[in-house]
């Protein structure tokens, strides 16, 4: 299987994000792969975390088990991307 770059796998996480989330109102263009995905950022709660988790479960076969390194992995959509391609 051919290894995918950060750059295609934020491409990828984005759409995923939107579906995962039914953020209807936005686009991928509309996320910025740096910006904060909790507070000031896109504005997601605990159970949108809980989301992206099960999604990194599904979509990537990649268990969250440390809570404490989830806030920092899921800082940004870049910071999700570049987790996922250090686990694969």
């Amino acid at each position: 299987m051919e290894q995918k770059t950060v750059d295609q796998i934020i491409e990828q996480l984005k759409q995923q994000i939107i579906t995962a989330l039914n953020l209807e109102e936005i686009t991928p263009e509309d996320i910025d792969a740096d910006a904060p995905l909790f507070g000031e950022g896109l504005g997601l709660d605990s159970i949108d975390a809980l989301e992206l988790v099960i999604l990194l479960e599904r979509e990537y076969g990649i268990r969250m088990e440390d809570p404490k390194a989830n806030k920092e992995v899921f800082r940004s959509v870049r910071t999700i991307a570049e987790f996922i391609v250090s686990k694969s």
